[in-house]
């Protein structure tokens, strides 16, 4: 690629969005560095000289500067304090990535004796004082080694996985001292007093200037339009505080528990204390019939059924396994990783529905996060430090209110000189020129500009959307980019069971109906996987579990069976059974069936990041144990030995695939005999996930919802981006997209396909045509080589698709493409919940503004990243978006965008009226104090109470259009997008100008009537076929920005240096995109076994070897594939060790 194609010309001036942790500064201190909520730091201490220069000046000002200083906490501390290093500050001031400053004391606790120094946990010190700082609800500790301020986030840092083994409990001497640094374990709300919340809100600078304003005019005794603005401002801060009040309980009442909990103390004698006083280091006891988890605590022993819904939105009960022991299993130990291991963790919030356990030992945890630093802290941190709406209106409304001012200062000057001439009485001189003030800069204009989001907030509420932070309704009308979670958001949430494609002899059989599944021979390994392979349990006798789960074992017929009491179940040698029923004219017996009954034994849980679940299961009879894994049919087929997979694996999947098709891959291995029931239990799913035998593909339906057609093509229309970004596969992924119009048929669809560094390789990236019409493949793009260019006949406009794992490796290894990639990518498959708020970051980066819809289940962080997330959950994780949706379809994305736009018109619209009114109301006061008059206070009051607040009023009722209209330029409307408000662009004042004769005569009055009505016949002829005509909305605004284009967002000029490089991206033939697949998940699986190497460092001693990766679509002779699998068993062979 050229260089005049990759490089922006950087003289020009970019507008780009704020996103992610700015790059640190040298010679600056961060806490939290590199991470979303890392803060500049620096150290202060007091200076005594300072302090009392600071508050003479403030007796002097008469309290004013130490208002001032209260707005700016910030600048307090350095007016009465001097920068030192932060070992001897007693006070910081931190700044975040948004710009806010927060202002925080240093404290110093006194521990009694020295404080225990946990294993490999750095920041419990040997110390007798412990120094720390609380900011935005969480601690820092000061590090006397590192000579800085580290979070105090528990046992998450620096820590193995065997410690948490190691624990057997704090003495209550320990436990104390360790509150003392982690302080007490609670998530509290503190709901302020209403004396508390009366004056902040009285001492706001908008109040503070209307209690100056109320002030002046009473004592210029102008009482009626003074006392409706006490009366409003009354009534607007009583509403402020019960709606405040409000929230802040709520919030409480939803959040704060505190129960009884089990915790065992060092001599191993178990106490029941309060929740409030766990901290990092307890080891506790999960009662038998379930809790709300307190804390974040680490599985050490037994199993939890647990509904995460509080944070994932998923009301669907997972199954947490006990965190392996390196000790038992001889593998090596590894660090402890939160998101790695998420599954053998218990998160704080979420409710433990049941236990299960060995014996007679109990169900322990190890508490590994405490208060605010929980995964339900963060969450409610979220809330109540949400992240600021950077929105430029905003800044521009500030900049206004500056310049109205400075008229006003302008005004008062000119009022001071004029009645100083005319000698008039100080006290009037005073009075007259204050007032000047308050006229050019109106009292009510902040509370006029909320009055058209409290009308939109409204209706979006009749609209079943509800806000929890309204000041994002301004901003959801400038979104031009959307973003749509794909399963249980644009697709149905349910699943239809399609047919069973099975393989036999490595190659593919007829299909099997959904109905005739359950005729199968249960036999069959196949089936034995269907009815076993998954995480579903009974709970109160009913079968529960993941959706996906239920419609497999369903169509198996099988029965499944956990003897025993609920939460002692795991003291059957077998907790869960599954058997086929008998069935009428089927060739088995009942006692044959009964011999057929499976026995699941163990289960490794799915994680997002292996793409697949499994489980060793024993047939009752049989000599050995079975391995049944179920995923993604990429990986599974990557971890299948060779020979079983069809070398048409590729086609077939994407015949699925292409039409919309959930496809899910069974595979089947058969343990050998010496692995016992201890190994079987210590085993590492590394270990056994592996040489397994390709058993056939799962194909389900997951249907459009109705909604989600209509609703793509309305926001097309309206020149709004659509993206999908989802977990699922690609090929699925890109059904979806063109069966929703998100892609049009006509347009094409590039697949970008990026590969990490092997060896002396270097990264390489290539671009494939997905139109199964052609075969055309952009040629490998290497980091370090050139290549000649080919260009594609016919390629107008088309869309990148791209995986999750090419989307981290082109973000990682080619920054000058990655860019061009987001501008025009529209499909996102494969994408991690973190890559997800990545691509909302980068298009946030582009100068988009983004929305995002999801369904709250991996979406919570790109919710809270977009500048307008949409949950279609209404479970608790829902709060982590600005707007849920009770209906849960996307109807509600083109009503919030009608919505914001009609809100930011409105505010903009009486922004416009209220300022153009002031600065005439300014005008004509100063030409009546020129001739030494003024108006009366019976014309003050007409003009701004009846006039400029009841049109106020009136203007922000105005509801918004009913259809999307399109915009011109994504970042502006140009539309209606608000019903029709005209309103004449000249204002005359009532004709009985103040102390002037009245109008002579009849004739004379309806003169000035007849002025007033073509004064706005000419403002509705001007509104309509001038300022809304095509010229004017349209091409003078393109010349506009064609004009000013060194103030263009910076994907605007990506788009263009796209459409100027029609050679771009570069091209090559291909045989079958089949075959591209099958390259990408041969290299990428190897590289990640090689990265993953080390944690198989004791492989199962088996009969069989491990098979290396080997390319499905490269045609490789017999004799080869043989030397590769016999290479991988005397590999294998070589590093056993005793189980």
């Amino acid at each position: 690629m050229d260089d005049d194609v990759c490089n922006i010309n950087h003289d020009l001036k970019i507008k780009t969005g704020r996103a992610g942790p700015p790059a640190m500064k040298s010679g600056y201190q961060y806490i939290n560095p590199g991470q979303e909520d890392q803060m500049e730091i620096h150290g202060y201490e007091r200076s005594f000289i300072w302090t009392v220069i600071v508050w003479i000046f403030i007796f002097l000002t008469v309290g004013l500067l130490r208002l001032f200083f209260y707005w700016f906490p910030h600048l307090m501390i350095r007016s009465t304090h001097t920068k030192c290093s932060l070992a001897v500050a007693t006070v910081v001031v931190l700044k975040d990535q948004y710009l806010q400053w927060y202002v925080s004391r240093i404290r110093v606790l006194r521990v009694d004796d020295q404080v225990q120094n946990m294993s490999r946990f750095d920041l419990e010190q040997q110390v007798r004082f412990v120094r720390f700082f609380v900011t935005k609800k969480v601690k820092f500790l000061w590090n006397t080694d590192g000579q800085c301020f580290e979070k105090a986030s528990g046992l998450v840092a620096n820590v193995s996985c065997s410690f948490f083994h190691q624990q057997k409990g704090l003495s209550v001497d320990a436990q104390i001292k360790k509150r003392v640094i982690y302080g007490i374990n609670s998530i509290r709300v503190h709901v302020t007093p209403i004396l508390e919340l009366l004056v902040k809100q009285i001492i706001s600078p908008f109040y503070i200037f209307q209690v100056f304003s109320c002030s002046l005019w009473y004592a210029d005794e102008y009482y009626y339009y003074a006392s409706c603005i006490v009366l409003m401002s009354i009534i607007s801060i009583t509403l402020f505080i019960y709606q405040t009040r409000k929230m802040q309980r709520t919030l409480r009442n939803t959040i704060a528990t505190s129960t009884v909990v089990t915790v065992c103390r060092d001599n191993g004698v178990y106490e029941e204390i309060s929740s409030e006083d766990l901290v990092p280091g307890d080891v506790i006891e999960i009662p038998r019939h379930g809790c709300i988890m307190q804390c974040d605590a680490v599985l050490t022993c037994g199993n939890c059924i647990v509904n995460e819904s509080m944070l994932t939105g998923e009301s669907v009960p997972v199954t947490k396994t006990p965190l392996p022991n390196p000790a038992d299993s001889g593998t090596e130990d590894k660090a402890f990783n939160m998101k790695e291991h998420a599954r053998h963790v218990l998160f704080c919030g979420t409710k433990v529905i049941q236990t299960r356990y060995y014996g007679n030992q109990r169900v322990r945890a190890v508490v590994a996060r405490t208060g605010f630093t929980t995964s339900k802290g963060e969450l409610v941190r979220s809330i109540l430090h949400p992240k600021p709406v950077d929105f430029k209106f905003n800044r521009d409304t500030y900049i206004f209110i500056g310049i109205l001012a400075i008229i006003a200062g302008i005004g008062f000057i000119y009022t001071i000189v004029l009645m100083v001439i005319d000698g008039d009485d100080p006290s009037e001189i005073v009075l007259r020129a204050l007032d000047l003030i308050t006229i050019a800069v109106p009292p009510a204009l902040p509370a006029a500009l909320t009055v058209g989001i409290v009308f939109a907030q409204s209706r979006l509420k009749k609209n079943s959307i509800f806000c929890i932070l309204p000041n994002c309704i301004n901003v959801s009308g400038t979104i031009n980019t959307f973003c749509f979670d794909k399963t249980g958001t644009l697709t149905e949430d349910g699943l239809n069971m399609q047919s069973l494609h099975l393989v036999k002899d490595g190659s593919f059989a007829d299909d099997v109906e959904d109905k005739s599944i359950a005729m199968l021979d249960p036999a069959m390994p196949v089936m034995a996987a269907m009815a076993s392979c998954h995480s579903l349990t009974i709970i109160d006798n009913e079968l529960c579990g993941d959706p996906l789960d239920l419609i497999m074992f369903e169509a198996t017929g099988w029965d499944l069976e956990e003897p025993g009491q609920e939460h002692s179940r795991f003291d059957m040698m077998v907790p869960t059974v599954v058997k086929p029923k008998p069935i009428t004219g089927q060739p088995w017996s009942t006692k044959q069936t009964t011999d057929m009954e499976v026995g699941i034994i163990r289960q490794f849980t799915f994680t997002s990041s292996l793409q697949r679940m499994s489980v060793i299961t024993r047939r009752i009879g049989a000599s050995n144990f079975d391995l049944f894994c179920k995923g993604a049919p990429e990986k599974i087929a990557s971890l299948s030995k060779p020979e079983t997979v069809p070398t048409n694996f590729h086609d077939v999947l994407m015949g699925y695939t292409q039409h919309g098709y959930r496809v899910l891959a069974l595979a089947w291995r058969q343990l050998p005999e010496k692995l016992n029931y201890t190994k079987v239990h210590k085993i590492q799913r590394e270990q056994v996930e592996k040489n397994l035998t390709f058993l056939g593909l799962l194909v389900m339906e997951n249907r459009l919802k109705p909604e989600t057609t209509p609703v793509i093509q309305d926001l097309k229309e309206a020149n709004i981006r659509t993206i999908m970004v989802t977990g699922d596969n690609m090929l699925t992924a890109l059904s979806v997209a063109r069966e929703c119009n998100m892609v049009d048929k006509h347009e094409k669809v590039i697949l970008v396909q990026a590969y990490p560094p092997q060896g002396k390789a270097d990264p390489s990236i290539e671009f494939i045509n997905t139109n199964t019409s052609t075969s055309v493949k952009v040629k490998e793009l290497e980091k370090s080589g050139t290549e000649s260019k080919i260009s594609m006949p016919g390629l107008q406009y088309y869309h990148f698709a791209m995986e999750g794992t090419s989307w981290a490796i082109v973000r990682q290894y080619f920054p000058e493409i990655f860019p061009k990639l987001v501008v025009r990518g529209t499909v996102f498959a494969r994408m991690s919940p973190d890559q997800k708020a990545q691509l909302v970051e980068a298009l946030q980066e582009l100068g988009y503004y983004v929305g995002m819809c999801g369904d709250g289940a991996n979406d919570c962080g790109a919710l809270k990243t977009a500048h307008a997330g949409i949950s279609l959950s209404e479970a608790e994780a829902s709060v982590a978006s600005p707007f849920t949706s009770k209906n849960p379809n996307i109807v509600c994305v083109p009503t919030l965008i009608r919505q914001g736009r009609c809100a930011l018109v409105t505010s903009f619209g009486i922004f416009k009226f209220m300022a153009a009114y002031s600065l005439t109301q300014f005008v004509s006061v100063c030409m009546l104090y020129w001739i030494g008059n003024n108006l009366t206070d019976f014309q003050f009051l007409y003009i701004d109470l009846f006039l400029l607040t009841t049109l106020s009023i009136t203007f922000g009722r105005t509801d918004a259009m009913m259809w999307l209209p399109q915009v011109v330029s994504p970042s502006r409307s140009h539309q209606p997008v608000r019903k029709s408000h005209n309103a004449p662009i000249l204002s005359l004042n009532h004709p009985s100008l103040p102390q002037l004769q009245p109008a002579p005569d009849i004739p004379y009055r309806l003169i000035y009537i007849g002025i007033a009505a073509g004064n706005f016949l000419l403002a509705l002829l001007l509104e309509m076929f001038v300022i809304d005509s095509y010229f004017v909305t349209w091409k003078l605004q393109e010349a506009a920005e064609k004009c000013c284009i060194g103030s263009s967002y910076k994907y605007h000029i990506l788009e263009e240096e796209i459409k100027e490089s029609p050679q771009w991206p570069q091209l090559s033939h291909s045989t079958s995109l089949a075959q591209v697949f099958g390259r990408m998940d041969s290299d990428i699986t190897t590289a990640k076994d090689t990265d993953q190497a080390s944690l198989s460092g004791s492989l199962l001693d088996s009969e069989e070897g491990e098979t290396t990766p080997v390319d499905f679509t490269v045609s490789a002779s017999v004799e080869d594939m043989q030397a590769a699998i016999n290479k991988g068993f005397v590999e294998e062979e070589d590093s056993v060790t005793a189980l």
